[in-house]
């Protein structure tokens, strides 16, 4: 299977914060987004690739006031959003708390990762409106909505519909115009690195690599404000 990076996810408390968090910290203003009515969520976007990760953008995401959350009342929103230590933890400032990898093959890519002790969750048909069309996907979330290791192991995704011709064809990379931000390198840092090498192994995520360290995502990215890392510090 092929895997790569496809996104960061930054969560911010609202979506009005993040927009001008990411002014003020990167020096762009991000593209519209969308609207998620399966998990309540919005977000807004901008595109971040590069050769070496060719599909990244970056997601700054919130809950939308108002919104319904998952139709399962067992149910939590994706990405931990409904933690309380990670709502305090974004109520000042959005963070970067974990990203998504593209894989072609979602089916084996869980397979892989139960091999390694790990549910990723299963994978649900998500899709939302945009100016290009309309855009789906299939995503693991778990019913509980976690992360799983701090945020660094990724959540996984597969564009299009099943079986489509052209999974591809309206990706977010392709309608986003250029930000000036490009992503320049992703490292993490965890107690338990080697569960992740292994992890990261076992469904092609070569780009990816973990040292042993407190748990921690660092994006470097290049802006119209220099050379900026955001950090996740295990939240």
């Amino acid at each position: 299977m092929k895997t790569q990076i496809d996104h960061l996810v930054v969560v911010a408390h609202t979506l009005e914060q993040g927009v001008q968090w990411c002014e003020a910290t990167l020096g762009i203003t991000p593209a519209p987004g969308g609207e998620h009515a399966q998990f309540g969520t919005h977000n807004r976007l901008f595109k971040i690739a590069t050769p070496a990760f060719p599909m990244a953008y970056c997601e700054i995401i919130a809950i939308q006031p108002g919104a319904k959350g998952p139709a399962n009342p067992n149910a939590k929103r994706w990405f931990d959003m409904d933690n309380p230590a990670l709502q305090a933890a974004v109520a000042h400032a959005p963070r970067l708390v974990h990203f998504v990898a593209h894989t072609d093959n979602i089916l084996a890519a869980r397979i892989a990762l139960k091999g390694q002790g790990m549910d990723r969750g299963p994978a649900m048909p998500a899709s939302r409106h945009s100016r290009k069309g309309v855009l789906q996907w299939q995503i693991t979330v778990r019913e509980d909505g976690q992360r799983l290791f701090d945020g660094a192991l990724p959540t996984l995704i597969q564009w299009g519909k099943a079986g489509e011709a052209e999974p591809l064809r309206l990706h977010p990379r392709n309608s986003l115009p250029r930000s000036g931000v490009s992503l320049q390198s992703i490292h993490i840092s965890h107690p338990t690195a080697a569960k992740l090498r292994a992890a990261y192994d076992a469904i092609g995520l070569g780009a990816v690599t973990a040292i042993e360290g407190p748990a921690n995502i660092t994006a470097t990215l290049k802006t119209p404000r220099g050379l900026v890392e955001l950090h996740s510090g295990g939240t």
